[in-house]
């Protein structure tokens, strides 16, 4: 099999994601696959400013040639101490940890970027660094939401599914390598609280676990995924005395899908569902909204998490945290999270490429 070309977008040019890349890109990204000095079975790509990332890399004292490629172009097998780079200049001058408006427009044009190469065959997949959401919106992108929705509009999908994995177990550390220890996926993503219990529908949720359903024969491998749904409210609303959500619209749509052939369980209390005598017998949990299930996920694995979004026409996974401003240029970041990333971005491309 060709080795696949993962096209890394640097995120906020304030932020850590610049320096993330650099710092793998130092080792030559040695240990994103198997192991501290393992050569990948990929190659990476940055998407970003040339002249940021030497800079930043001199700041740091990383040793580090920043490669620049034609747009599109095929990056080398990874090297230590080299950075291929697809260009893309930044709209305004950069100073580590401080956010500029004008650079809104910055990020997405790397996001789109990386868009087309996947959807060209010039990369398997994309990776993506943090953004900053406010920014963004600050510098005219008023409907801005974030990475998952835009990634959905860019391909000109109807319904998208955001789902973070974790190699942690949750109630320890796994012996040996594991992927994917707790995936959890959301029925909503970037929603005020007192908007998620109207944006939970019957046709909505089927979307969603159909999605996920399909994406995880796809790209894990698994071929009957045996899924766990979340109640809405507290107990899975007690038999109707905290809420109807359960009776009139999850657990309705639940058995219409039983029906079809899909393993889909629950709804379940979310406060319980989130033990290993529940988590056993399964490949993914549904969580109803952001907090409810990513709380979970980020304390079992946090910084050996990735985030996948499913359903798009193209593989993508990002780290499992933000632009970490006060982080930014001190050399101190962890990268737990992009080597996750980045590994399991080449694992959904080369199992999402067999017949």
């Amino acid at each position: 099999m060709i080795q696949p070309v993962l096209a890394l977008t640097t995120g906020e040019p304030a932020g850590i994601g610049p320096e993330l890349a650099l710092m793998l890109a130092a080792e030559g990204f040695a240990g994103a696959a198997s192991g501290a000095g393992v050569a990948p079975d990929f190659s990476v790509v940055a998407v970003g400013d040339p002249s940021l990332l030497e800079a930043r890399a001199q700041e740091l004292g990383l040793g580090v040639t920043v490669k620049v490629l034609a747009p599109g172009e095929t990056p080398p097998a990874p090297c230590p101490g080299v950075l291929p780079v697809w260009p893309v200049a930044l709209k305004a001058p950069c100073r580590v940890g401080e956010l500029d408006p004008a650079n809104g427009a910055y990020v997405l044009e790397i996001l789109d970027l990386a868009v087309a190469a996947c959807r060209e065959g010039q990369a398997q997949g994309m990776v993506t660094a943090p953004l900053h959401k406010g920014v963004i919106i600050e510098g005219g992108q008023a409907g801005f939401t974030g990475h998952t929705e835009y990634l959905r509009d860019a391909c000109g999908v109807e319904e998208v599914v955001m789902m973070l994995a974790t190699d942690q177990a949750l109630h320890g550390q796994l012996e040996g390598p594991s992927p994917c220890a707790l995936r959890v996926a959301l029925a909503t993503t970037h929603l005020p609280l007192r908007e998620v219990a109207d944006a939970i529908t019957a046709e909505g949720l089927s979307r969603v676990l159909r999605i996920l359903d399909a994406d995880l024969k796809r790209y894990f491998g698994l071929a009957a995924p045996r899924l766990k749904v979340c109640g809405l409210n507290p107990h899975a609303g007690e038999d109707g005395h905290l809420g109807r959500e359960e009776l009139e619209t999850i657990t309705p749509t639940l058995e219409r899908l039983a029906a079809e052939g899909f393993d889909v369980r629950g709804p379940y209390p979310a406060d319980t569902l989130f033990t290993p005598r529940h988590l056993d017998d399964a490949d993914a949990v549904l969580a109803m909204y952001h907090d409810q299930g990513l709380a979970v996920l980020k304390y079992a694995g946090f910084g050996r998490a990735a985030n996948i979004t499913l359903g798009l026409p193209l593989v993508r996974t990002s780290v499992d945290h933000g632009t970490a401003l006060d982080l930014a240029g001190r050399g101190v970041a962890d990268a737990g999270s992009l080597r996750v990333a980045l590994n399991l971005a080449a694992e959904m491309a080369a199992c999402g490429t067999q017949p």
